[in-house]
């Protein structure tokens, strides 16, 4: 049986057939809004026909269908099913965290500004409970520590809200070694794990919350996601959204008393996106088939040749080049013209190569790539030459 990476490199027929963004643009911005393969999109319609011809069970087919999705979504993260519940977007996640534990005036919060906001803004809101959010100030744009994680922590912290990965410029936290700060402290851990989940083993059992929805390196659509809480802190968490599906009515009758469904489904209060939840399984299923270390790896060789083309163009790659903190993301500027970042962006879009263009928050543009498996090396060579074009 020919192995995935070689048919990638060797069958572009093939390739472009099981990913279909490959038939008209070179897609190197998983990091965003990722483009979703065949599997997911054969998945979807699947289920959309079955709808249309009313030949769905609410009440048992499509309750063990979505209990396979848990399924999927446990062995992608590694921990028991019904630890997931099966919601997207990721800010809805970390929102039910924030929303769902009972905060103290005086309560801390571990956390960073120049994360991705949807993990900022659920934990400053809290300020006005009474709690503390301490942002973490790394040397670097997205440079968090271990060592800088524990030195924040105080008798007070009750917290750490913590992104797997910097949006921006690539870092990738330690995920396992600030887990076992956490525990070592008696500090709850939450994680947003979107860009890390479905690019490198990122696992539940470092962390007390994770919630990631699907539309990145999950290759899944946008609204379907996953939240994760760990069995022991369920009843710490209490569900901030209510409704007839994580309450139990017998018959769709309401009860005199609030009586949570067991697992995960406690954190659904209504249906679920169903259609994109099946499309999520095929993308997840589609990634541990070939394995989160083997993707890893992938992912890190696309990376090498970036970074050596980049600098090679002279100019300069902002975050971890390679290393354990490297990641899928590797994002460049041009410190001496920052002006001349955007128009790079504009050269790569006419060539129908898709990129992300993005600001720190002083407002330096800069360029961000985010290759997913199927891309090849080709492809980045083809990306680096529009950029020389442009610049000469």
């Amino acid at each position: 049986m020919t192995d995935i990476f070689e048919r990638i490199d060797s069958d572009e027929e093939w390739r472009q057939s099981a990913f279909p963004c490959c038939r008209d643009r070179i897609f190197l911005a998983h990091a965003a809004v990722t483009a979703i393969p065949q599997v997911a999109v054969d998945a979807m319609n699947h289920f959309n026909v079955d709808s249309s011809t009313g030949e769905l069970d609410y009440s048992h087919v499509l309750l063990k269908q979505m209990d396979e999705v848990r399924d999927s979504a446990a062995r992608l993260i590694e921990c028991d099913s019904d630890e997931v519940a099966l919601l997207g977007p990721t800010s809805l996640g970390l929102s039910l965290v924030a929303n769902g534990i009972s905060w103290n005036p005086g309560d801390e919060i571990v956390t960073y500004l120049d994360d991705y906001p949807a993990n900022v803004y659920p934990w400053k809101d809290l300020e006005r409970k009474g709690v503390k959010v301490v942002f973490l100030e790394p040397s670097e744009v997205g440079a968090i520590t271990p060592e800088l994680v524990e030195a924040a922590i105080t008798p007070k912290t009750r917290l750490l809200a913590l992104a797997s990965n910097n949006f921006l410029t690539g870092y990738r936290l330690d995920v396992e070694a600030v887990g076992d700060i956490a525990r070592r402290n008696e500090v709850l851990f939450c994680l947003d794990a979107i860009q890390t989940v479905g690019a490198f083993p990122t696992l539940a059992k470092n962390v007390d919350f994770l919630s990631a929805d699907s539309h990145k390196w999950m290759l899944g659509p946008m609204t379907a996601g996953i939240f994760y809480v760990k069995r022991s802190r369920m009843e710490e968490l209490h569900p901030a959204l209510l409704g007839a599906w994580n309450v139990k009515c017998p018959n769709f009758v309401a009860d005199n008393k609030v009586d949570f469904e067991p697992g995960g489904r406690r954190y659904e209060p209504g249906v679920l996106n169903s259609q994109g939840l099946v499309g999520m399984q095929a993308s997840m299923d589609l990634l541990t088939g070939i394995g989160i270390d083997r993707v890893a790896e992938r992912l890190m060789e696309l990376k090498a040749i970036l970074v050596s083309g980049i600098e090679n163009l002279g100019l300069t790659v902002v975050g971890p080049a390679m290393g354990t903190s490297a990641s899928g993301i590797t994002s460049c500027t041009d410190p001496k013209n920052p002006g001349s970042v955007e128009p790079l962006y504009h050269a790569l879009l006419e060539a129908d190569i898709v990129a992300s263009f993005r600001h720190d928050r002083e407002g330096v543009p800069h360029l961000r790539f985010s290759p997913h498996f199927y891309n090849t090396k080709s492809e980045i060579a083809e990306a680096l030459e529009v950029i020389r074009k442009a610049r000469t």
